[in-house]
């Protein structure tokens, strides 16, 4: 039984004292739980798609798997209640998840959700050293082209996107999820999967929280761009982990939080 990323609603429009029906297109949001060797670690509420990009990008950021071979094989079921996802992993990983157990039903929106205490914060053990250059010019390239490919969210308006970007700002690949952070674990799988070198940045059309700058900093991207704002912790981390983090990012506008001599003007 095959998921679909939009489904077809029948709606009501109440426009100037008149009531119209007709037809919309939603975006699907179904549960996926990821099971380990045989053991179910959480449950993601997310869009059904490149789900094995899902896979390899949340077992990388929280810290199962240290590299894409620890990965044997994906089995992807999909079932009445949602997508049940095999995944068998090295012994070494496996061990590592059990240290870290996180029962987690995770709502699209969440990030650090499940944890059973604060020493559970697995934040980026070291600074992201990269000498890449980036022109503002390259940022607002990706910022005023990055709707264009956002395919899922031009039919629904209900996903977010996280796309890579090349040193021009050509966005090179999109991932889209009802879930912002599921969306850059699937485009952080699809960057391991593919091994793709990190010459580059990463947009993403929401806030920039702490979660999404430390998913950053662990897979080494030297920027991230947010449509939106950062929080707090989230330029905290950026400091501390070396990632330069952009936020407000939109035509002809985009705000510096930590520029780790990562953003050069055109002169440069």
């Amino acid at each position: 039984m095959a998921r679909q990323n939009k489904k077809k609603v029948t709606r009501e429009i109440w426009q100037n004292n008149s009531t119209k029906a007709s037809e919309d297109q939603v975006a699907c949001e179904t549960p996926i739980a990821f099971v380990y060797n045989g053991i179910s670690h959480f449950v993601m509420m997310a869009t059904p798609s490149d789900i094995e990009d899902f896979v390899y990008g949340i077992s990388f950021t929280e810290g199962i798997i240290e590299r894409k071979s620890e990965i044997y094989d994906i089995q992807v079921q999909h079932v009445e209640t949602g997508v049940e996802v095999n995944i068998d992993i090295s012994s070494r990983a496996f061990s590592q998840l059990k240290g870290s157990r996180r029962l987690l039903a995770g709502v699209s929106g969440c990030g650090i959700c499940g944890k059973e205490s604060l020493e559970q914060f697995r934040l980026s053990s070291s600074r992201v050293e990269s000498q890449v250059k980036i022109k503002n010019i390259a940022i607002q390239t990706a910022i005023q082209s990055i709707s264009e490919y956002q395919e899922l969210n031009n039919m629904t308006g209900a996903v977010h996107g996280a796309a890579w970007c090349d040193l021009e700002g050509n966005i090179l690949s999109i991932r889209e999820d009802v879930g912002r952070h599921n969306a850059l674990d699937k485009l952080i799988g699809h960057i391991i999967k593919q091994k793709v070198e990190k010459l580059g940045f990463i947009a993403v059309t929401s806030r920039a929280s702490f979660e999404m700058v430390n998913k950053v900093a662990i897979s080494k991207v030297p920027l991230l761009v947010a449509v939106s704002a950062p929080t707090s912790m989230a330029v905290d981390t950026a400091k501390m982990c070396g990632v330069s983090l952009i936020g407000f990012a939109r035509p002809n506008r985009h705000v510096i939080y930590n520029n780790n001599l990562n953003i050069v003007d055109e002169d440069n």
